[in-house]
């Protein structure tokens, strides 16, 4: 009997997805709640949620510039990879802890550099073991599990929040115990590839000129995702959205469990179609939706309203974020393809930081109506730029 791609996959592949959906468990925990926290309990202004977050998430996406040309020096992968879950599970207890803005910022900041210095070495990781024609059911396939953490996680806020009253240290602490479980099975459950004694021998990329030998198509990948992620800022901002139409503050987590649901159901077939050779359609499918959900956020007046527009941005997600990763690893040469995503984060961090303190502006000036229309905007200019490289 033919066997399926999913079954054909390594073990490791399907390790790195539980690791990654034991981390997202803990992480989205925290984050479907924490500009709650700092709008409600700390007072912070909706521009300075934006401006946290962008700097959270960019920090997270340039780290994984260095950890992913470190990790083509060395040619390791995983010892990297276990350090940037190991930090990033170490800041969670400091969340609960925290008593001013200043350790929020801080705990939030030290969690996403362990994210950034895992994340290129662990998508390189994954393109090391798995044969190029399951690539991309690879990719899809962690990002499906990481994303069923990214239900898990907000499920547990809201059970916890009428648990514990919404008192949100006390919900912060139920985020500590999946994450250093996370680094334990990853430590444990996942064996790196032996290098060949040529690889060994191979100079490794210590000059930024060895980045000429990355493809004008990859180059144009980076150039995509970035304005894409311009359209797409923080998340928080889906929170928000929620708040700003009287949204029971328990239930405010669901917003992330239904976006992160549809992103999941829809990131492996994803993966699948795009080892079939439908990398266009989905993209240009991935952009419209991404639109689609800014136009029904941006003229929300209920909560029906407002999950509608996660759903549909959760299905962009889903259409567009393993098939990146995909093409970043297919049209990167193999000595470099840690840096290579070292880059495409690099690139997409820029783009979100600004993205992100521009939509905390917007709100705080216009409203959100205005911030998810300058959204859709970005988007239906990539959506162009998409359409004018596929007829170059």
């Amino acid at each position: 009997m033919k066997q399926t791609a999913l079954s054909r996959l390594p073990a490791s592949v399907w390790v790195l997805g539980i690791v990654s959906l034991l981390m997202d468990t803990s992480s989205e925990l925290i984050h479907s709640l924490l500009p709650l926290f700092l709008v409600t309990t700390l007072g912070v202004s909706t521009f300075a949620v934006g401006i946290i977050e962008g700097i959270a998430e960019a920090t997270a996406m340039i780290t994984k510039l260095f950890s992913g040309y470190l990790s083509d020096y060395v040619r390791r992968r995983k010892p990297l990879t276990v350090l940037g879950y190991g930090l990033a599970a170490l800041t969670k207890p400091i969340f609960p802890l925290a008593s001013s803005f200043g350790s929020v910022v801080f705990a939030r900041f030290l969690d996403r550099v362990g994210k950034g210095i895992r994340g290129a070495p662990r998508d390189a990781l994954i393109a090391d073991i798995t044969p190029p024609e399951l690539r991309g059911a690879s990719y899809g396939l962690r990002q499906a599990l990481d994303t069923v953490g990214a239900v898990a996680g907000p499920l547990l806020a809201i059970g916890a929040m009428f648990w514990f009253a919404d008192n949100f240290r006390l919900v912060f602490w139920v985020a500590v115990a999946p994450a250093f479980a996370a680094v334990a099975v990853l430590a444990l459950g996942v064996r790196e590839p032996e290098r060949s004694v040529d690889e060994k021998a191979a100079k490794p990329p210590i000059r930024l000129a060895d980045c000429k030998h990355l493809p004008a198509r990859y180059w144009w990948v980076v150039a995509l995702a970035a304005v894409m992620t311009l359209a797409r800022f923080s998340e928080a901002f889906l929170v928000l959205r929620a708040q700003s139409v009287h949204m029971t503050t328990a239930w405010i987590p669901m917003v992330m469990v239904v976006m992160s649901a549809v992103y999941a159901i829809a990131a492996y077939p994803t993966g699948v179609l795009v080892d079939r050779g439908h990398q266009r359609a989905l993209l240009s499918g991935g952009l419209l939706a991404l639109a689609a959900a800014d136009l029904i956020l941006a003229s929300a007046g209920s909560v029906t309203q407002v999950l509608a527009g996660t759903a549909v941005w959760g299905l962009h997600m889903g259409l567009t974020q393993g098939l990146l990763a995909a093409l970043v690893a297919e049209t990167a040469p193999t000595d470099l393809r840690g840096t290579a995503f070292g880059f495409f984060n690099l690139m997409s961090g820029v783009a979100l930081l600004a993205a992100s303190v521009l939509a905390g502006w917007l709100w705080d000036a216009y409203g959100p109506a205005i911030t998810f229309l300058a959204s859709a905007v970005f988007a239906v200019l990539a959506w162009a730029g998409l359409l004018v490289h596929s007829r170059g």
